[in-house]
């Protein structure tokens, strides 16, 4: 199987247990994994005060081929996700291409602001959904939604649930549920 990549767009605010869980699943499937510095190689604080170190800066890592660009959630990091037009032209070149997009608790706000995919069935953390509805999206409340190239889910809880999503969808359900069981999740 050829070699699956992701790319994580990390900024300050970011919700680290998003960060953490999405990137840890996906290197268990053998995914590579890059942690995007949105602003640089510079350390960010996450949502709850812990610092990760990017693996690359966006503006270097966005040259290579991504299977995914994944938004995780946390404030102010959505926020910021969603006001910078990196993002929106990431998102875009990223759905041209072919790939995927995926954004989980307050991060779809950002599919919102650089109008990606509207019309699309998505959810995302409860107290940003009438912003995505007012957006034009058909909002759900499943725990993970795939609306044709862009994955949604809802927040902190379901982070494992969203990066095995991921793995189905990048390598196959076979491995997703291996890693499922491996994990001992109920």
């Amino acid at each position: 199987m050829a070699l699956r990549r992701a790319l994580i767009l990390l900024a300050d605010g970011a919700e680290e247990m998003e960060v953490i869980i999405t990137s840890d699943v996906l290197r268990r499937a053998d995914i590579e994994v890059t942690l995007g510095g949105l602003f640089g190689m510079d350390p960010i604080t996450c949502a709850r005060k812990a610092r990760l170190l990017p693996d690359a800066a966006v503006d270097e890592a966005v040259k290579e081929k991504h299977d995914v660009v994944i938004l995780p959630g946390g404030l102010p990091g959505s926020e910021t996700l969603a006001k910078t037009a990196k993002v929106g032209d990431i998102l875009r070149s990223q759905l041209s291409s072919g790939g995927y997009v995926a954004a989980i608790c307050a991060a779809p706000i950002a599919f919102a602001a650089h109008s990606i995919q509207k019309g699309a069935t998505l959810t995302s953390f409860p107290g940003v959904r009438s912003r995505l509805e007012e957006a034009g999206y058909n909002y759900s409340e499943d725990r993970v939604v795939v609306d044709g190239k862009m994955i949604t889910s809802r927040g902190p809880g379901t982070a494992f649930e969203f990066a095995l999503k991921l793995v189905e969808i990048l390598v196959s359900s076979e491995e997703s549920k291996k890693l499922h069981e491996g994990m001992l999740l109920k």
